[in-house]
């Protein structure tokens, strides 16, 4: 059966934070414009960094609110900002967004409020703490950190910044998984015993392609491109910058980043995380078992294991439940469907969050309050996928401390919680 998706009117806010609280999703006509968008004054100002395919998506999921305006963008690639700058530019009706190379000499713009940042991984964190600390709300995509020690710094620097952050996991905001996820969080299924998720296979490889004649700065700045990576000599099989270790998170991060993410929030571990990771005697992870605290087995599974892709399956002693990308919820007992609309009811009352993702960014950047996915919260959810990956990496069982967030008596493994950043590229 096709999955269901919630769809979500265009709404923005009053202005005042009491207003927000009485009457969230409300926006009076006399604050619309004669084209139907917000007033000057009720809009939130964004610009972008590093807008690529997904980018792209993102920028027109923002732009299709009418209290958004884009007014820049930065990306090292020149095709990025000129598609960039054509779509932000047909959606104002003018000429006037300005493209930047580096994203840098864009972050100092007191209109700016909020940045959406669709960089490739390697530039998550640092991109996100440098525009907080200089006073801008962040969307950015997954994964937030390429190492543990990354988004440990992310989520320092947001608690410190007092910043807006939404890592761009939007299962947490789509309704067939909210569904499953609240059966599990609220006891609906029982007491949880096992939660199968979704990876990617394999390790990232150590990739060196031989050198080719750069290209003029304005085309690409390689420099830039590469920022906290190691440096290399450019070559534009670069481009596909997937499965090269210095630039990407991994296999198991690369949908770990959503579905480990999502077996957090089912166990009510936001905070914490897997305690012990089995080496599934293979390069891949496939198999691999994590064990939480509480006793809850999670488990990583490659391959076609659900209907869609990024599927998450949570069985209780009393029934259990599963999604996957483009397919609806599945669940036994069969009479929890009645359930349903009372369930994501109830959720929405107690989080007053929409069933949609950006719009959940946008929320919180008037309200000034949390969004549903944190930096603290994406942290947490990746730093398992790290983990994950580090127990592949050296071959054997590695035992975590979520709250010294460290492995136990493990000096070989501790060592690989962080990663070198070449300079001036380190935050």
């Amino acid at each position: 059966m096709e999955k269901k998706r919630m769809e979500v009117s265009r709404r923005t806010f009053l202005k005042s934070t009491a207003a927000l609280a009485a009457a969230p999703y409300i926006i009076p006509a006399s604050a619309l414009g004669r084209d139907g968008r917000a007033a000057p004054s009720e809009r939130i100002i964004l610009a972008g960094i590093g807008i690529g395919g997904r980018g792209s998506f993102d920028l027109r999921r923002l732009m299709s609110w009418p209290d958004v305006q884009f007014v820049a963008v930065s990306d090292p690639r020149k095709d990025n900002r000129e598609r960039a700058k054509g779509l932000i530019d047909k959606e104002n009706d003018n000429q006037d967004s300005k493209p930047y190379i580096d994203f840098r000499e864009m972050l100092p713009r007191e209109d700016i409020n909020a940045v959406l940042i669709a960089t490739s991984d390697r530039w998550h964190s640092q991109a996100s703490i440098w525009a907080m600390k200089s006073g801008k709300d962040v969307y950015c995509e997954k994964p937030c950190s390429l190492s543990i020690a990354q988004g440990r710094a992310l989520a320092d620097t947001q608690r410190r910044y007092g910043r807006v952050y939404q890592a761009g996991t939007q299962r947490r905001s789509e309704e067939a998984f909210v569904f499953v996820l609240q059966m599990a969080r609220t006891g609906m299924l029982g007491k949880i015993q096992t939660i199968t998720v979704h990876i990617m296979s394999g390790l990232s490889r150590h990739v060196w392609y031989p050198a080719e004649p750069e290209p003029p700065r304005d085309v690409l700045d390689w420099d830039l491109y590469l920022g906290p990576a190691p440096w290399r000599p450019y070559n534009k099989r670069y481009m596909n910058w997937h499965n090269t270790v210095d630039l990407h998170t991994g296999g198991i991060g690369e949908w770990g980043s959503h579905t480990i993410d999502m077996a957090q929030w089912a166990n009510n571990s936001d905070g914490s995380g897997p305690v012990e990771y089995e080496f599934p005697n293979n390069d891949t992870g496939e198999g691999m078992v994590c064990q939480y605290a509480n006793g809850v087995k999670l488990v990583l599974r490659s391959g076609k294991v659900f209907p869609g892709t990024c599927g998450i399956r949570v069985e209780g002693s009393e029934g259990w439940a599963d999604c996957s990308d483009g397919y609806d919820a599945a669940f036994e007992p069969a009479s929890l469907a009645g359930e349903r609309k009372r369930i994501i009811a109830e959720y929405q009352a107690q989080s007053g969050r929409p069933l949609d993702h950006w719009r959940d960014f946008l929320d919180c950047v008037k309200l000034r309050r949390q969004a549903v996915a944190p930096a603290e919260t994406a942290h947490r959810s990746v730093s398992a996928c790290h983990a994950a990956t580090i127990c592949v990496e050296l071959k054997r069982n590695v035992k975590w401390d979520p709250t010294k967030e460290e492995f136990v008596g493990d000096e070989e493994a501790n060592r690989l919680r962080s990663r070198p950043a070449r300079a001036p590229w380190r935050f």
